[in-house]
């Protein structure tokens, strides 16, 4: 299983950009999570098959109809020891 932590920034709050990641990664069959930053970006922690990785990851460019993504920061990761893809609270 591989994973990666995507740092997401642009207008991505208020936007149903976490909503809307959830319904992507686990139609993927991804596990993982996403959250709101402090500094208005989303984290999100994407793991699963390389290529469902890399599905996801292509949409998150675009995100939902209401979401404006500027940049993704992309880095490896340790998969997460809860299955399943949830949304976390605000870190």
């Amino acid at each position: 299983m591989k994973a990666r932590l995507l740092r997401i920034r642009g207008r991505v709050q208020g936007v149903g950009y976490r909503d809307w990641l959830v319904r992507e990664a686990a139609a993927a069959g991804l596990g993982g999570w996403v959250r709101n930053r402090a500094d208005g970006s989303v984290e999100a922690l994407l793991a699963g098959d390389e290529a469902c990785i890399g599905a996801v990851l292509l949409a998150a460019r675009h995100g939902p109809p209401l979401a404006r993504v500027e940049e993704i920061e992309e880095s490896f990761a340790e998969p997460p020891d809860e299955p399943g893809f949830q949304r976390r609270p605000t870190l």
